[in-house]
């Protein structure tokens, strides 16, 4: 099967700060290079763009060397954190800018949704932007007439249609330019983040859509999202890009688990030493009771947290807010220490241990995020927060291996008693 998108050692760079002096020596520069048969020098000095960090030449490069294919039909999730060069990608994939180096081979039209009111004129009707969108994506005036109604059906915007785009909503914004660009039938969709926008209703609506055109009507969409249950839903290929580069591709979920750090050693202990007011966070750390918290964690053995502390603040309680997450980064369980037996107390080296009975937590990865606060006629005082300070792996224990299937579908699954009574 040819791929309908096919992208190969595709690059793009960009030049830091003012542009304006030292251009012309630059491009004598390049053309010299160029005459001796040499590579663009200032192609070579350029490097891996990173948000956290001052870079030590003006060049930097938003993508680098980034090569894949997508098959017609398929939907390809495209993930990654922000600045990673997920936008840049769709732009160049859109023909919005040209790349640097590298080259794209795509067969269909492209239809775009790159931000909210793409292609839409400001001054201009919702009746006369869907008409003027539908041209830029190449459909003929009759093709855009027969999808009208539809279009304007699916946005729920009918009310509006009539008067300039100006006045909408951003939400109204991106409701009529997705479906603008959902239904003119394109053979390749590319969705940035625009969706975000939206309520959850139309986010719902649109996700279903995306699927219907991929599955029914076999066109390819490429979905750039942070929601990681949206793109689980609607994705079977995924490409995690960071600094530019892909990091890894393959199955939706292997990449998810991957950029939600699944993929990364689990981290059940941490020694922290924090001190804010006369409280010290010494260490938090997760455990099988009896076991070492270097080991993974069974599902069917009781699982303990231990907080170690030194308290030498002046408040009457202070409190343990301990929140967990699965590796989507839903929360699904919260809890905080406040019955008497908890109360973080004054001393040093304290230790303060909540107990999970056993077989309560599904196999999987989870995230723990720690609190320490407390609460007077002032309000709520919070002396330590930090999310994700743990990450542990629950898995089956080793003797229970291969008596299921596979994994449980929940977030937890504990073992309740029942009884039956005559």
């Amino acid at each position: 099967m040819t791929p309908i998108i096919e992208v190969t050692n595709l690059s793009k760079q960009y030049r830091l700060g003012t542009i304006g002096t030292g251009t012309v020596s630059h491009d004598l520069n390049r053309w010299w290079h160029q005459v001796r048969g040499k590579e663009d020098p200032y192609l070579k000095i350029g490097q891996a763009d990173s948000r956290a960090q001052k870079g030590d030449n003006e060049y930097v490069w938003s993508l680098k060397d980034i090569n894949f294919t997508v098959n017609a039909g398929e939907v390809l999730g495209i993930i990654g954190k922000n600045g990673a060069g997920k936008s840049t990608l769709l732009k160049i994939l859109s023909k919005v800018t040209a790349p640097t180096t590298g080259t794209i081979k795509m067969r269909g039209r492209v239809a775009s949704l790159l931000e909210v009111g793409t292609g839409f004129h400001p001054e201009l009707t919702g009746r006369e932007n869907v008409f003027l969108n539908g041209a830029i994506l190449g459909m003929t005036k009759s093709e855009i007439k027969s999808k009208f109604d539809e279009i304007v059906d699916f946005s729920g915007v009918e009310k509006y249609i009539d008067t300039p785009v100006k006045r909408y909503s951003s939400g109204m914004y991106v409701r009529l330019a997705f479906a603008v660009a959902a239904h003119l039938e394109p053979e390749i969709l590319i969705v940035d983040e625009v969706l975000a926008v939206g309520d959850a209703e139309f986010q719902k609506k649109c996700l279903g859509k995306m699927k219907d055109v991929s599955v029914n009507d076999g066109r390819t969409v490429l979905f750039v999202s942070h929601n990681m249950a949206a793109v689980k839903s609607l994705c079977n290929h995924a490409i995690l890009l960071e600094k530019g580069q892909i990091n890894c591709e393959g199955s939706t979920d292997n990449v998810v688990r991957k950029y939600l750090g699944g993929d990364a050693e689990h981290l059940n202990f941490r020694q922290i030493n924090q001190s804010t007011e006369g409280f010290t966070l010494i260490s938090f750390g997760i455990r099988n009771k009896g076991s070492s918290f270097s080991d993974i964690l069974a599902r069917e053995k009781e699982i303990q947290f231990e907080i170690n502390y030194s308290n030498h603040t002046n408040q009457e309680g202070l409190y343990f807010n301990v929140k967990i997450k699965d590796d989507e980064g839903k929360y699904f369980l919260v809890t905080t220490s406040i019955n008497d037996a908890v109360l973080i107390e004054n001393g040093i080296n304290k230790t303060a241990i909540m107990n999970i009975p056993a077989g309560y937590f599904n196999e999987g990865q989870f995230s723990i995020d720690l609190m320490v606060l407390s609460k007077d006629e002032n309000g709520y005082r919070t002396f330590y927060n930090d999310t994700d300070l743990l990450t542990i792996q629950v898995q089956p224990d080793q003797r229970q291996l291969g008596t299921w299937m596979g994994k449980e579908v929940g977030f937890i699954i504990p073992t309740f008693y029942w009884t039956i009574n005559d």
